[in-house]
């Protein structure tokens, strides 16, 4: 799973070999059930809001009108300043006292919030409160008060985004969130340059991060969760440099690293655990290709595209609405079928995992009374074809030069 949202990857981070090592149990006690309106089935403590959001976002990227239900539970999640936490049990509290509000979440919200019908009002307000933390460098952290990071910074320009807000007029002490980007990215002549880094690391250096880069590249861009693939760009394969690195610079250059280094591991990134082997990172590649979709390299995320097609089914089973949510904007973003991912309907398991669809509903209906007329039942059996992902030989060839192998 992906960096920013760590915490969701608790329950399947022994199957799946997640990033980042589990805490706790992710399981519901027996005196907890699980709130009417959610969807998965694991303790929502870490990522409710989070994956309810995205789960909603995805809904809407492919025409589905979401439950009222469900919408109505994430709404019932703000509070009165228009944060998110990632979960609130007891909704009739106040956010007073020990609730940590909680950047990512309140951003994912507000992006979904705006998706959804009739739910501008508090779309704006939770935009409002994120205006309200955002750090002298021009970034924002995780939690509020924090110190910036990358992934935290490009969520929320989704956000910004979606109410209408550009973020190069929101500054923090003369600092843009674009600001925060370019700080975050390594030169071309660095070790993985292109890539940005999550944080500075103790010693202020920057390390490269594939999930911080993916979100920086969205960031960059002014984009949200929810793209559509860009036309091939004049500057592709051309690394920028400089004192003052543009917005259109940092995603260009990220959007190369991680095209390079999914080639060189096999057309999917990885992650570690301590003491580990390398395992595939399936989230990160979904949020990659997506990266790559909206900055115009469509044809370099054909591979890892399909290389998820293959391979992320048990992840996705395992990691529950915020795993198929990823991959369905992913295939949304390649301009794909998510009903026929692999030979998998992602739309359907999503909706599986919580309130079905009104759109699903209305659709059932007249489906049933067919069948019952017919005495038959129907299979569509929809078709489509992978297209071979182009080689990007000259980009390595041209990039060696300035990168350690």
């Amino acid at each position: 799973m992906n960096v920013r949202r760590s915490a969701a990857a608790l329950a399947v981070i022994a199957v799946i070999g997640a990033a980042t090592p589990a805490a706790a149990d992710p399981s519901p006690s027996a005196s907890a059930a699980l709130p009417s309106g959610l969807y998965g089935s694991t303790d929502p403590k870490y990522d409710g809001v989070w994956r309810q959001s995205l789960a909603l976002i995805a809904q809407r990227a492919v025409g589905e009108t979401p439950s009222g239900k469900a919408v109505d539970w994430l709404t019932e999640q703000q509070c009165s300043n228009g944060a998110f936490a990632a979960y609130r049990a007891d909704t009739s509290k106040p956010c007073e006292g020990n609730v940590v509000f909680d950047t990512n979440a309140t951003a994912a919200a507000a992006q979904a919030l705006m998706a959804v019908h009739d739910h501008d009002g508090q779309a704006r307000s939770a935009v409002s409160w994120l205006k309200g933390q955002q750090n002298k460098d021009g970034g924002w952290g995780y939690t509020s008060p924090g110190p910036s990071d990358t992934n935290s910074t490009g969520v929320v320009i989704g956000a910004l985004a979606a109410v209408g807000d550009h973020p190069s007029v929101l500054r923090g002490e003369g600092k843009s969130p674009y600001d925060l980007l370019a700080k975050m990215s390594l030169p071309c002549d660095a070790q993985a340059g292109g890539a940005l880094a999550y944080q500075p690391d103790k010693k202020g250096k920057l390390v490269a991060n594939a999930d911080a880069t993916a979100a920086g590249v969205l960031g960059a861009l002014g984009k949200g969760f929810v793209v559509t693939a860009a036309k091939r760009p004049a500057d592709y394969g051309k690394c920028a440099e400089g004192k003052s690195l543009t917005p259109r610079g940092v995603s260009g250059n990220g959007a190369a690293y991680l095209a390079v280094t999914m080639l060189r591991n096999g057309n999917h990134l990885t992650s570690v655990l301590p003491g580990a082997k390398d395992q595939p990172d399936y989230g990160n590649t979904a949020d990659a290709v997506v990266a790559l979709a909206a900055r115009g390299w469509t044809e370099e995320a054909r591979k890892p595209y399909a290389w998820l097609e293959k391979n992320s089914a048990q992840w996705a089973k395992q990691g529950g609405p915020a795993a198929y949510a990823e991959l369905i904007l992913a295939a949304h973003a390649m301009g794909e079928d998510p009903r026929n991912f692999g030979g998998t309907d992602l739309v359907r398991e999503l909706n599986a995992t919580g309130p079905a669809p009104q759109t699903a509903k209305r659709a059932a209906e007249p489906a049933k009374k067919a069948e019952h007329d017919s005495g038959t039942n129907v299979w569509w059996i929809v078709g489509t074809g992978l297209v071979a992902g182009i080689g990007i030989g000259f980009l390595l060839s041209g990039r060696r030069k300035k990168q350690q192998p």
